[in-house]
């Protein structure tokens, strides 16, 4: 519809102003408040300046214009001039109907898109240590992941998920030392124990990656899988350095001269590109830092493998490591091809008092915890509810409780209702072609189906912006003007024509409802 919206206003300045030549950044659509109609638009304003006249007569101008080419009437029950200078346009119940009708035949596909077709995206997430279980810290980024590859694939990309598996660095060594319970072990845990049992290994890195090898498989990738969250690959470390990656990427580097050698320590020469002293890549005693290895990893997928766009999900820690990896994909000629999204800090509450985490000294939380605590729904979209740039509470007890206070029960009770209503008007299902959208008039009607026709525009929003956190306020939204429509507006014992209307109304707002939660990993249930 914003689309439609464009080219009437196109027309009208052509008729109303046919000097003036309109720029495509000048016409906006906006959503206002329910009391300013379903859209509208600053057109006026921006003219303002170049046309020599006031925002109040532009707009004056360019609805008579408007009504002069029957655009009331057919997609527009009436268009208001408010000040200073808006255009205020309500959709006519012609419309609105139409948009239920749209949502019906389109079912999962509505708010899809295509305009990503042809690009491959590499989208690296969560990606912790395999060192010992999953803490909530890392986890955080599992759900944003997850959720961010299927809206990008609703718009169109192709999304490889890969999880990063860190095998080969000092963390590996660090463990090893604890499986063999010597002067250098440093991680703790019960989960140690069972590592040690089946431990074969004296040297203290082999060791380490016997035991990274048993957490990946039995600690990780089942909670991962707990989550709902399937990784298209693994990708080892240690994979890019025995092909050689690393080394091939240094002689890149060398050979640009950023690479050179200081104090018996390869060096990268990270100062060219704004940083505030160069950074280390090999060690004097020969051991590739962890910087080093992720040149190469990204290197190998956006080279080697040819993805288009990397976007790497790290946490709050990492803060210190995006300028560096962004100056190597520059001086590797890549520079542009990776997005880097940190999320904050979490902290999580249970009876009013906060659990601390700490991976050193294994007393954490794990995600696993998590889950057998309040359920795989509620993890994923109370962490989804956060922007990823936000410090994140977490309430347990919240998250627990049944009523509206929790919103993942306040929306999934929302998907409860509806399937229950078309249960029990489904004798109404053969009448379909027999609704009257005319009839659609309550303001309870008008605001449900405006924010169903806003999820489009939010889906592409979101895959642009990689605001997740969007989709989650969208659905409690959704549930809020659902649950209004509800007690204002009823099926049973209504005209037939009438009824029929309000309950594909109900079918479209389920299906919109189900696209929601299956974009945030969330079940949408029948009955609770």
């Amino acid at each position: 519809m914003k689309e439609e919206l464009k080219k009437f206003l196109l027309l009208a300045i052509e008729k109303a102003f046919p000097a003036f030549k309109a720029e495509e950044d000048l016409l906006e659509i906006l959503v206002p408040a329910d009391d300013f109609g379903d859209y509208s638009t600053n057109l006026a304003l921006k003219m303002a300046g170049k046309v020599g006249e006031k925002p109040l007569k532009i707009a004056e101008k360019l609805k008579i214009a408007l009504e002069k080419e029957s655009v009331v009437g057919d997609c527009l029950e009436k268009i208001e001039v408010a000040k200073p200078g808006f255009l205020n346009f309500s959709l006519s119940t012609g419309a609105r109907g139409k948009i239920i009708q749209t949502i019906n035949r389109e079912q999962e596909n509505f708010g899809s898109a295509t305009w990503g077709k042809g690009k491959k995206i590499h989208l690296d997430f969560v990606s912790a240590n395999p060192t010992g279980p999953i803490h909530l810290g890392n986890g955080r980024g599992g759900p944003l992941g997850d959720t961010l590859a299927k809206v990008l694939e609703k718009v169109g990309f192709s999304v490889w998920r890969e999880y990063y598996v860190n095998d080969f660095g000092n963390q590996i060594k660090i463990l090893g030392h604890s499986i063999l319970q010597d002067e250098e072990a440093q991680y703790k845990g019960e989960y140690l124990n069972e590592l040690r049992k089946r431990n074969k290994e004296k040297e203290p890195f082999l060791a380490g990656q016997a035991g990274a090898k048993i957490i990946l498989e039995n600690l990780i990738q089942p909670t991962m899988e707990k989550m709902r969250i399937f990784f298209d690959q693994y990708f080892s470390e240690s994979t890019l350095h025995k092909e050689g990656w690393v080394e091939k990427v240094f002689k890149i580097l060398k050979e640009k001269n950023y690479l050179y050698e200081k104090d018996g320590a390869w060096w990268f020469r990270a100062t060219n590109f704004g940083d505030e002293k160069d950074r280390v890549v090999r060690k004097r005693t020969g051991e590739i830092t962890y910087f080093g290895g992720d040149i190469a990893y990204h290197y190998h997928k956006l080279q080697k493998r040819k993805f288009d766009l990397a976007i790497d999900i790290w946490g709050a820690d990492h803060h210190g490591d995006v300028r560096r990896i962004l100056s190597a994909l520059e001086a590797l000629d890549l520079g542009g091809k990776i997005k880097v999204i940190l999320t904050q800090n979490l902290t999580v509450i249970k009876n009013g008092r906060e659990f601390k985490m700490s991976k050193r000294k294994g007393q954490y939380i794990c995600l696993e915890d998590l889950i057998e605590e309040v359920g795989v729904d509620a993890v994923r979209f109370i962490f989804l509810s956060f922007s990823a740039d936000s410090p994140m509470v977490f309430d347990i007890n919240l998250a627990q409780e049944k009523s509206d206070k929790n919103p993942v029960y306040y929306v999934q009770y929302a998907s409860a209702r509806l399937a229950g209503i078309l249960e029990k008007t489904a004798k109404l299902e053969k009448y379909t072609e027999e609704a009257d959208f005319n009839q659609l008039k309550k303001n309870k009607e008008k605001e449900l189906i405006k924010h169903l026709m806003l999820f489009p525009a939010l889906v592409t929003e979101v895959a642009a912006s990689r605001q997740v956190h969007r989709l989650v306020h969208y659905a409690i939204r959704l549930a809020d003007k659902f649950h209004s429509f509800y007690q204002d507006c009823r099926i049973l014992n209504e005209e037939k024509t009438l009824a029929v209307a309000r309950r594909e109304l109900v079918k479209a707002t389920r299906v919109v409802l189900q696209e929601n939660l299956r974009l945030l990993g969330v079940t949408a249930p029948e009955k609770m």
